[in-house]
């Protein structure tokens, strides 16, 4: 496993000089939904490019902050954009995170994402949990990461996303009478879309939405024993499954469309963990 402990001392140890409580929630925000970290009571916030070691997003709609933040009496630790692997980081970078939390004591990780939909029965602007991750293309990056020994601890990954996260996530889009798609994630590095050919891949080994985030943060949330959930806002159709063109801008407008609903539904989650 890379020896994160010794990488990261410094950044850990200044994010909990600033810290001005303990988190038990960790939240990620995707793109375009990077607004919700406005909705609930900010306590402090820190940009990351002051942070030691923390690596620079480049990717519209992350913004690159932390915050420490409040709602309904839960405290929160909210990640107002991610690192990803396309942008030329590794994964020991991209999973800092799940990493921070770990090492804030936060006992709950909730990981969100913009995707495009590959099951036919997924439109622009659904919101989708995910059932599972298909991570067949990041095996190699995974176990070097976080090694075999890890990789190997099949029980762990049976109760990924976990169990019970997923079932109060359930039951917060049923209080909010939100309609929930369910499916699984396909992981793709990026930083081109896939090919219609790639897509008819992931779809017929069981794929229902594609993203280039969100499964090696999962897997090593898991593995520091945070308890892990995941939603998709589907904000586009993958490749070749319309006859349509792709364009990171169609993200953001319908992230833009769906956010009053996602920030209802998050907001629930979190009374609900």
């Amino acid at each position: 496993m890379v020896n994160t402990n010794a990488k990261y001392e410094l950044l850990i140890n200044e994010v909990k000089k600033i810290s001005p409580f303990e988190p038990e929630i960790g939240l990620v925000l995707g793109s375009g939904l990077g607004d919700f970290a406005q909705k609930v009571e900010t306590i402090k916030s820190v940009e990351t490019s002051t942070l030691p070691g923390y690596p620079v997003s480049t990717v519209e709609g992350h913004k690159g902050f932390i915050h420490f933040s409040e709602y309904e009496g839960r405290k929160l630790l909210i990640f107002q954009g991610r690192i990803h692997f396309y942008e030329g980081y590794s994964l020991s970078e991209c999973i800092l995170p799940a990493y921070i939390a770990a090492k804030m004591n936060c006992s709950t990780f909730i990981l969100t994402n913009a995707a495009g939909g590959i099951n036919p029965q997924l439109e622009p602007g659904d919101l989708m949990l995910n059932s599972s991750f298909n991570s067949i293309f990041l095996k190699k990056e995974l176990t070097d990461l976080i090694g075999i020994a890890n990789v190997d601890q099949k029980n762990l990954f049976l109760n990924l996303p976990s169990k019970e996260i997923n079932s109060k996530i359930r039951n917060a889009a049923l209080r909010e009478k939100i309609l929930l798609k369910e499916g699984v994630y396909f992981f793709s590095k990026g930083p081109s879309y896939e090919t219609p050919a790639e897509i008819q891949m992931a779809a017929k080994s069981g794929a229902d939405a594609v993203g280039m985030s969100t499964v090696h943060e999962a897997v090593y949330a898991a593995i520091l024993g945070l308890k892990v959930g995941s939603i998709s806002c589907i904000t586009n159709y993958a490749a070749g499954i319309k006859p349509v063109k792709l364009s990171h801008q169609d993200v953001m407008d319908t992230a833009e469309k769906v956010k009053v609903t996602f920030e209802r539904l998050v907001k629930r989650i979190i009374t609900e963990i």
